[in-house]
């Protein structure tokens, strides 16, 4: 089957994520003790507790990671004794620090000229359960579409995210592939919805799922001749 649309996922697919958001808890926290000092050194535990509660309460959140956020900084600096509107103030200002910084990502060296190369030759979108945006990351350009957890209300592995990036493609299922590390959110999801799926395996680690992917690579640099392999008559 002809190869029209690919979709991407973001994290630990396009870069390591890790290191990322250690450096962005980090600069929230060195922020927050800046600015909201009656929170003082609040343990991890204690911002977990929240963040169980608030899932609790409104399971959705868990598709809405920036909201989730806001209200877990929200509620530990309410605790602290801010008010409600300096809470509110405080919770955006350390939200966007932690934004930012999670945006400072190293993309791995292939990503550009692989982009690049696919841009011309087939039609690429992003499907993600987080809140990276590829506009503030320099990519936009590559991709004509990018699909968030967070604005459609539903994340991977359900297959909605999938089926609408071939609605607003008008690509066939059996005409996408999609790209991703995590066994279950990419790789089961995109074939549940009727794509073949790309297993992102730099690591090179054992599958273990019952359902194997369609390939998996190291590299993204394997991508072009790969997909090459696909769509030969």
């Amino acid at each position: 089957m002809t190869v029209q649309l690919i979709t991407f996922d973001l994290d630990d697919t396009l870069w390591d994520v890790t290191p990322v958001m250690q450096d962005a808890e980090a600069a929230l926290r060195n922020w927050l003790a800046m600015h909201a000092p009656r929170l003082g050194g609040v343990p991890v535990e204690h911002l977990w507790a929240i963040r169980a509660r608030l899932l609790q309460g409104e399971p959705a959140l868990k598709h809405r990671l920036s909201e989730l956020r806001r209200r877990i900084l929200f509620h530990a600096l309410e605790g602290a004794g801010y008010s409600h509107d300096e809470a509110l103030v405080l919770a955006e200002g350390g939200f966007q620090v932690f934004l930012a910084a999670r945006h400072q990502v190293e993309l791995f060296a292939e990503v550009h000229p692989t982009l690049e190369i696919l841009a011309n030759r087939f039609t690429l979108g992003v499907i993600t359960n987080g809140n990276a945006d590829v506009r503030r990351l320099g990519l936009a350009d590559y991709f004509q579409f990018a699909l968030c957890a967070e604005e459609l209300g539903v994340g991977k592995p359900d297959p909605k995210p999938f089926q609408e990036a071939l609605k607003r493609t008008g690509v066939a299922a059996q005409h996408a592939v999609h790209i991703g590390d995590h066994p279950s959110d990419d790789i089961a999801g995109a074939q549940a919805a009727g794509l073949r799926a790309i297993w992102f395996n730099p690591q090179g680690r054992a599958w273990e799922a019952e359902q194997a992917p369609d390939a998996q690579i190291g590299s993204l640099a394997e991508l072009p001749a790969l997909l090459h392999r696909w769509n030969r008559p």
